[in-house]
């Protein structure tokens, strides 16, 4: 059985890192569960459902990470140093985008728009990400940063709340 992006996800990992690095745990169940939407309707479909279920309240309860399959997240997705975080179901999150621990990424109040982060974004240790805004390509987001607003592609986003400071172009 292969599950798309799990290798990508793999891949920006040491060898042998499954069972040293507790958060690809969290990001294998949501790959399973992603992959097992996409299978055929059916008594095998729907078993494999509530393993997934099963599975991602153990994985969340020993990790302290939580993201169900109906987040939009893309290959080569990392997290390091595993724990509290929290990424909600209507977020999106492009290829190769790393988290720290302690990072939410959410909406402000309930039923708001969620953030958009899109490919290659780097989030710093305990950053909150809420709200409808986008956190373009390549932008990284400083440790305890509260953005409340777009940042730029390639731009760094630090403080409470965040302010940008854009790439400094090389001469």
């Amino acid at each position: 059985m292969k599950i798309p992006g799990l290798e990508s996800d793999m891949a920006r990992c040491p060898k042998s890192a499954f069972l040293r690095e507790q958060s690809l745990w969290a990001i294998a169940v949501y790959r399973f569960g992603r992959w097992n939407d996409q299978r055929v309707p059916g008594f095998s479909r729907i078993f494999f459902d509530r393993i997934y279920w099963l599975l991602f309240r153990i994985v969340e309860t020993l990790t302290g990470v939580s993201f169900t399959k109906a987040a939009d997240i893309g290959p080569g997705f990392r997290i390091y140093h595993f724990g509290n975080i929290f990424i909600h179901s209507d977020s999106k999150i492009g290829a190769n985008c790393t988290l720290r621990h302690g990072v939410t990424i959410g909406n402000k109040h309930e039923g708001g728009p969620t953030p958009v982060l899109e490919d290659d974004v780097n989030v710093g240790a305990y950053a909150q990400i809420l709200g409808g805004i986008r956190i373009g390509k390549g932008a990284r987001i400083g440790a305890l940063s509260l953005v409340l607003q777009d940042v730029p592609a390639g731009a760094t986003a630090v403080g409470i709340p965040a302010r940008i400071l854009l790439q400094q172009s090389e001469p």
